[in-house]
């Protein structure tokens, strides 16, 4: 009886064989076990929204049932870059375009964003190899330079005056026109405030916004007395949504929209400039700015000083010094900054006054 025997191989092999495999992006489980069985868009867009915060899955899921509709049964390796490519200029004819818009760049950049949070998802769980991953290989769009611009006071007076006057819930707009105009806030994070997220006795609020920031930002008194009146009054739960509708139920994005389409009608300047709640962080920031300093202005907006500079971690703005812009803003007292109205700076008062009739009309 003969036994066969096979010669042992050199380790200069072994190390050349996996080379090779890893080249070809095949790992050695691929050669010796089952095989991967990749799922369809239409089975892994459902399993990616579960892992994202509301916010991000507000910006992504319209382009996510896009994917649904569009790709629905095809399995996440299928697509070449080409594919994702046409796609995103599908996305481009199809973005609702107005004068402040930047030519579909945006909905193309969160259209690729949404797409690369998928094919992650799909490398994070084995389907896929990063070498045979599309959306590593198609390039994000140029952002333009922005045309918003801070609105002058009179313009922004207009805008508070048809927001109170009219519609099916002005009392709801007259809110949301505050609420913007006080804190700067963008609108993920006033739709994200919850009861449990207002602070009475200090006024502040917590504002939960983009990319996972969040922070307590100072609100006038009289706004925190509204938010709380139409938090008991619409029934909002306290760890649920804050801003609702009369029947109790919690606005969306939609309303907003509603909103600025209302005031156009009135205001045809507002419709032909494509006027929305950002605009009016521009306002607020740009007088921030010009009236105490950038660093406050910086603080004021939330953004990270990481990204504006290494000197800003240093001369940073302290939360009394964002109540304190607040207060001259609002002509209102606030709890963190008493005495802030009555040393507003002397060459920035005019423009104060007309600012503070605005948000408190």
């Amino acid at each position: 009886m003969s036994t066969e025997t096979t010669n042992p191989v050199s380790a200069d092999v072994l190390t050349a064989a996996r080379v090779l495999l890893s080249q070809l992006g095949v790992s050695p489980e691929d050669l010796t076990g089952t095989p991967v069985l990749v799922p369809t868009f239409a089975q892994i867009v459902p399993q990616v929204r579960a892992t994202l915060t509301p916010g991000t899955l507000r910006t992504y899921n319209t382009h996510f049932v896009r994917l649904e509709t569009e790709w629905g049964t095809r399995q996440v390796n299928e697509p070449s870059k080409a594919d994702l490519e046409e796609m995103a200029r599908t996305v481009r004819r199809d973005t609702r375009l107005n004068r402040a818009s930047r030519g579909g760049s945006g909905a193309v950049a969160n259209f690729l964003s949404a797409a690369r949070c998928v094919y992650r998802y799909a490398e994070d769980n084995g389907w896929i190899q990063s070498a045979d991953n599309p959306a590593r290989r198609v390039l994000m769009p140029k952002r333009g330079t922005s045309r918003r611009h801070a609105i002058a006071s009179p313009q922004l007076a207009q805008i508070c005056e048809v927001g109170a006057a009219a519609g099916n819930d002005p009392e709801l707009d007259s809110i949301l026109l505050r609420l913007h105009i006080e804190t700067a806030c963008r609108r993920s994070g006033a739709l994200d405030l919850r009861p449990m997220d207002l602070d009475p006795q200090q006024c502040l609020i917590w504002l939960r916004e983009k990319d996972g920031t969040d922070r307590w930002q100072p609100v006038s008194p009289t706004l925190m007395r509204h938010l709380l009146d139409h938090a008991t009054q619409r029934h909002a739960p306290h760890s649920g949504q804050l801003l609702r509708y009369r029947d109790g139920r919690p606005i969306t994005k939609r309303r907003y929209d509603h909103l600025w389409a209302r005031i156009g009608e009135d205001l045809p300047w507002v419709a032909l400039h494509g006027i929305t709640a950002h605009w009016l962080r521009h306002t607020t920031l740009t007088w921030v700015e010009r009236t105490f300093s950038y660093a406050i202005a910086q603080a004021y907006a939330g953004h990270s000083s990481k990204t504006h500079g290494t000197t800003l971690t240093y001369i940073k703005a302290d939360l009394i010094e964002v109540a304190t812009a607040l207060a001259v803003l609002t002509n209102e007292p606030h709890p963190l900054a008493p005495d802030a109205v009555s040393r507003s700076p002397h060459d920035t008062e005019h423009t104060s006054s007309h600012l503070s009739q605005d948000v408190t009309a």
